[in-house]
């Protein structure tokens, strides 16, 4: 068996249709642009109920602090929601960071885990062996009424990643590649299992780059392989239940690792070798272009952030190239750190005073730019080098052009005031 597999088959509650699984569920996460929807219907129909109010996460973070009052409505509807079920872990302003890089930060992902979220960028939690999932409305307030969720059975796609990674590339880089091979459509109602000494080289924040997008290319979800790093990241919130042996953790995460002989609907192996430095063109995360070969495009802004790119390993290779290096003129940067510890770590490691110095604009945690909602909007013909995940058209504002990649490119790019491979500027110095 998979490790899809493995976790549908513990957590498997009915199968009330061939195929269809009804899956008892660890956690729910909530943030304030799809619950409120599923907290209002739940009080229509009089089940405003919680299945397990520990077993809820919420948090307000997509646009945070309120740009208007229906955002402010947004927030209030949650707010109170969560006031009146008792949910200790709602993370309000002041305490709130990007959803899907502040559960992680707080311990609640555990390998073998099933999540579910209104948020199509759930998968992200599969860095940690767990199944994790976006949902609809629908199958949310279930999961907030009732603690399950129903699925079709996913196949499960292998991707094996071998060789060693050029200076200047990047878990971004990674996975831009494998959705260019992959198309958006490849890896529809599957499962993206992630392998190989390059993926078991990764830290979790790395992993995490990977597991985020893999919705991208159609997946249901992104998975690693829970190990020492993953045991090491959780060490914090795990150790009192494992006696302080960390081998007797790793012996506990290694059941829900794939078999040898699983079988897989598709394999591909890729080449660290062989990777460059990459972004996207067009309105598609599968259209995607060599740096260096699109390098006469001209940038308006550069945005560093989101659940894909704006944790602290991401500010701290940005940083390298932004220090003593201003944005060219003309280009406007805007930084927000994932969550607060991110720009606490931040501030304490002097990278929020290089990236001021080199001119950028620090916001709070938030998702706001990321879908267009606040914080960094383009204008219609403006172009932005962007970490976030999603270049669709009008993603960031209405006729503006987003190309995704790497942190470090993406800095590199405002410092050359188009699109720009990083390492040009690092032979430069």
């Amino acid at each position: 068996m998979n490790i899809t597999e493995k976790i549908f088959r513990t957590h498997l509650r009915d199968e009330p249709f061939p195929g269809t699984k009804v899956l008892s569920l660890d956690l729910v996460l909530c943030h304030e642009i799809t619950t409120p929807m599923a907290i209002a219907d739940l009080m229509e129909r009089g089940k405003d109920r919680v299945f397990n109010k520990k077993k809820i996460k919420a948090v307000i973070d997509h646009v945070t602090p309120a740009k208007d009052s229906k955002t402010a409505l947004q927030g209030k509807i949650l707010r109170e929601w969560a006031l009146r079920h008792k949910i200790k872990d709602f993370f309000d302003i002041g305490a709130n960071g990007v959803c899907h890089a502040l559960f992680p930060e707080k311990g609640f992902i555990r390998p073998g885990y099933t999540v579910i979220m209104g948020d199509s960028h759930t998968c992200t939690h599969g860095a940690f062996g767990a199944f994790a999932a976006g949902v609809g409305t629908t199958d949310l307030e279930v999961g907030i009424l009732k603690g399950v969720c129903a699925f079709r059975q996913p196949g499960s796609i292998k991707i094996t990643v071998t060789g060693r990674l050029q200076k200047g590339v990047y878990a971004k880089d990674v996975i831009l590649e494998i959705i260019r091979q992959l198309t958006v459509n490849g890896a529809t109602d599957h499962v993206i299992e992630f392998h190989g000494n390059v993926v078991a080289a990764m830290d979790m924040e790395e992993r995490m780059t990977l597991c985020n997008m893999a919705v991208e290319a159609g997946a249901t979800s992104g998975i690693c392989m829970p190990d020492e790093v993953t045991v090491e990241y959780l060490w914090p919130f795990i150790k009192g239940e494992y006696a302080n042996s960390r081998k007797k953790a790793l012996a506990d995460f290694s059941r829900w690792h794939s078999d040898p002989d699983a079988v897989y609907k598709k394999e591909l192996k890729l080449d660290a070798g062989r990777l460059e430095p990459v972004a996207t063109f067009g309105y598609k995360p599968d259209q995607v272009k060599k740096l260096k070969e699109m390098k006469n495009i001209k940038i308006d802004q550069v945005y560093i952030g989101s659940c894909t790119n704006g944790r602290i390993s991401d500010l701290r290779e940005a940083a390298k190239l932004a220090k003593g290096r201003p944005l060219a003129k003309g280009v406007r940067g805007i930084l927000s750190p994932a969550t607060p510890e991110v720009y606490r770590m931040a501030l304490k490691e002097g990278l929020i005073q290089i990236f001021m110095d080199a001119g950028y604009c620090i916001t709070n945690p938030t998702c706001g730019a990321c879908l267009g909602m606040s914080n960094g909007v383009l204008a219609e013909g403006e172009v932005c080098a962007s970490t976030t995940n999603r270049n669709f058209n009008g993603r960031m504002g209405k006729g503006g052009m987003v190309h995704l990649m790497s942190p470090a490119a993406a800095v590199a790019s405002g410092i050359a005031g188009r699109l720009t491979d990083p390492r040009e500027i690092t032979r430069k110095k």
